[in-house]
C-alpha cells in the first residue's frame, strides 16, 4: 500500500474516534464504501447502536464481546478478548487483500501495539496487505516506532487545556 493512502491520527487528546468517525460520515456522503473496526473499546451499547443505524453506508465492526473497555476486565477476559481482537485483525487484513471498502479506518489499532497484544511489525504487515485503491486510517494514543515510514500523513492531537468542561 502507497504511504499517501496511510493517514495516523494519534495523541493523548480526546476526539480521535469522534474525527474519523466523521470523516466516516464524509466519505460516504461522496459515495464511498466505508468500514471502521474498532478496538480496545468494548460493546459500547447505545453508542454502538446509533453507530449501525449508519448502515449501509458506513459499517462498523466489533469483535471484542465484553462491554467493557479492555483495561477493565480481567486477565482471564482479556485472554478471550485478545483472540477475538486478532480476529478483527484477521477480517482488517482480508478487507485490504481483496479491497472490499474504500476507506478502512482501524479505530485503537494503535493501542493493539501499546498493550504489547501485536507488535509494530503485525500492524505494518497489516498496512502492506492493502492495495493502493484503499484509504487506511489508524487511530491511538502512541505512535509505535517505525510507523511513521508507513503513512503519507500523520496528526498528533493532544490536550492543551481541560477545566473539564
Amino acid at each position: 500500500m502507497e504511504k499517501e493512502n496511510v493517514r495516523i491520527y494519534y495523541g493523548s487528546g480526546k476526539g480521535k474516534t469522534a474525527l474519523t468517525l466523521g470523516m466516516a460520515m464524509m466519505y460516504a456522503g461522496e459515495g464511498k464504501s466505508v468500514f471502521v473496526i474498532q478496538f480496545l473499546k468494548g460493546r459500547m451499547g447505545e453508542q454502538l447502536d446509533y453507530m449501525k443505524s449508519l448502515e449501509p453506508d458506513v459499517k462498523v465492526f466489533r469483535f471484542e464481546k465484553s462491554t467493557r473497555y479492555f483495561e477493565d476486565i480481567s486477565e482471564e477476559e482479556k485472554q478471550e478478548e485478545i483472540i477475538n481482537i486478532r480476529n478483527g485483525l484477521n477480517f482488517a487484513r482480508k478487507v485490504l487483500k481483496i479491497g472490499e471498502c474504500d476507506v478502512l479506518i482501524l479505530d485503537e489499532a494503535l493501542g493493539l501495539v501499546d498493550l504489547g497484544i501485536i507488535g509494530s511489525q503485525d500492524l505494518k504487515d497489516i498496512i502492506e496487505a492493502g492495495d493502493d485503491s484503499t484509504q487506511l486510517i489508524l487511530t491511538g494514543i502512541n505512535l509505535p516506532e517505525g510507523m511513521a515510514d508507513c503513512a503519507g500523513y500523520i496528526a498528533r492531537l493532544d490536550v492543551v487545556k481541560n477545566e473539564n468542561c
